[in-house]
């Protein structure tokens, strides 16, 4: 599904060069269950982010089912996450002048799915997140817990291919935090998406099928 080659993604800081990542190879096979992990500043969210498209600033190969994205413009590109990628951010990434129901309803439209179908599928995922209550409310009128579910739920809405989670369960009770991840397997092994997580826990690490680890912007091999 996924292969790196050769990518580097590199800072220019007053210092001099900073090197996030350094000669990146990895292969992400469709249906695996990635957990990426390393000490902070390892390079893990960087990673994440160069395979969730939200950075261009990178060089080197990345092949998404066999399409050249290090070749594809901007708006190919934008084209390719929204059809496949849901993204799990550490700090949420709401959209603060939107309600929890249209934060929810915002990757539908990305994918022109008609209004009704999409009514449908909200009420259906606030129904399986158990916020129903908070539909009609604003980011900042929810818990960092609440928030952090209501991002979790907007990844998974549109029923995505691939899943890139960057500590997912970092802002959550530890029962919530069991329930996401349980969630996370049943996805994964019932309905072949691929999750690709970024975590410092060894318990969440090891709902994975292998574990990457970084430091310092290299592959530990």
């Amino acid at each position: 599904m996924i292969k790196l080659h050769g990518i580097n993604r590199v800072y220019s800081l007053k210092g001099g060069p900073f090197y996030a990542l350094r000669n990146i190879d990895i292969g992400i096979d469709e249906g695996e269950f990635v957990s990426i992990m390393g000490p902070s500043g390892s390079g893990k969210s960087t990673l994440l982010h160069v395979l969730g498209l939200h950075d261009s600033a990178w060089d080197g190969e990345y092949w998404f089912d066999r399409e050249p994205v290090h070749k594809l413009d901007k708006k190919r590109r934008f084209d390719l996450q929204k059809k496949n990628i849901g993204f799990i951010f550490q700090s949420y990434h709401l959209l603060d002048d939107l309600t929890v129901y249209e934060n929810l309803e915002i990757p539908l439209s990305y994918r022109d799915v008609p209004k009704k179908q999409r009514e449908s599928i909200v009420c259906d995922t606030l129904d399986r997140f158990h916020i129903v209550a908070k539909k009609d409310l604003y980011p900042n009128q929810l818990s960092g817990g609440q928030q952090q579910l209501v991002g979790v739920a907007r990844a998974l809405v549109a029923n995505p291919r691939l899943i890139l989670a960057d500590e997912p369960t970092g802002n959550l009770h530890s029962d919530q935090g069991r329930e996401i991840m349980g969630l996370f397997k049943r996805l994964n092994q019932e309905d072949g998406v691929t999750i690709v997580q970024v975590t410092h826990s060894n318990d969440n690490a090891a709902f994975g099928s292998r574990i990457v680890r970084l430091a310092d912007g290299l592959i530990i091999k």
